[in-house]
């Protein structure tokens, strides 16, 4: 009697918790048309008009557009920056995730909270504060001018910048997955005689494979498409420091839309490539369901 009382108020709580998920069916139908309608005209149409405008002059004006030496050169210097930054923060994001899920020290609230730091900083004051640190009239801006080292308004800012507006991306996904898992699998790893490095590349490191990936394409779509701290320390000089974002404000403001447009497409195409992949890496990394019992 007492089982067949658990299995009625069991019963009883999943009807209604099925009861209360229950919408009236105009309810879901609006839901799901206002949520569409959202995706289409703030999302999808901008989309597609990047594309139209950027082959409304046909191919060769679209080619013409990418091939010219400014826009080689801000092609060239995104990849570089993407380049230089994303490794930077996948270090650090392994690390800083490490020394926050395996170990235990004073300040470790703290660490976590300077992490999320650019999420909560405007990418222009992050750049401001580098003119502030590194220009000529900055902090150190006479000794690295004595020294012949540029750094505001040349390649090494930019990258500077990006990788400050893109260093929490790594960490934060390794960060919550690695404390789910624990520290059990590396004790127990330690105590049958692995060494650190053997440790990491044989217990850790699978474990965290997907996130990782996940972090460093995320990293990877923001240093390509970061705008505001590169433009206050890049200087705007065309041909040198100007990455495809400026390249095509630039191009815009000089009322050359069609290239401006094509640039952007470019952009945009990384940005599609990119959300394929995220996609891919999301699919790849979510644990199989197993088949429901039969009651």
């Amino acid at each position: 009697m007492a089982t067949a009382a658990v299995g009625l108020r069991a019963g009883a709580a999943r009807f209604e918790a099925n009861t209360a998920t229950r919408d009236p069916v105009w309810v879901k139908g609006l839901v799901l048309f206002l949520g569409l309608a959202f995706f289409s005209l703030f999302l999808l149409l901008p989309l597609i008009a990047v594309f139209v405008e950027a082959f409304r002059r046909g191919w060769g004006v679209y080619i013409a557009a990418l091939v010219e030496p400014d826009a080689v050169s801000a092609i060239k210097l995104t990849l570089l920056t993407a380049a230089i930054a994303v490794p930077l923060n996948l270090v650090f994001g392994i690390a800083v995730a490490w020394a926050i899920t395996k170990f235990d020290f004073r300040g470790k609230q703290m660490l976590i909270t300077f992490i999320d730091l650019p999420f909560s900083v405007s990418p222009v004051v992050a750049g401001l504060i580098y003119v502030l640190v590194f220009g000529a009239q900055g902090w150190f801006g006479p000794w690295l001018g004595e020294h012949g080292i540029k750094v505001i308004f040349a390649v090494p800012g930019i990258v500077l910048a990006t990788v400050f507006v893109t260093f929490p991306f790594v960490a934060r996904e390794l960060i919550p997955l690695m404390q789910a898992q624990g520290r059990d699998e590396e004790e127990a790893a330690l105590v049958l005689g692995a060494s650190g490095w053997q440790m990491f590349r044989k217990v850790t490191l699978p474990n965290i494979k997907w996130a990782l990936l996940y972090g460093v394409i995320l990293c990877n779509a923001r240093a390509m498409g970061e705008f505001g701290a590169v433009s206050v320390v890049s200087g705007h000089i065309r041909g040198l420091t100007n990455t495809m974002p400026l390249h095509v404000e630039i191009l815009y403001n000089e009322y050359q839309f069609a290239a401006a447009f094509a640039v952007a497409s470019l952009l945009a195409t990384l940005a599609l490539v990119t959300l394929a992949i995220k996609t891919y890496v999301e699919w790849k990394a979510a644990p199989s369901t197993p088949p429901a019992e039969a009651p």
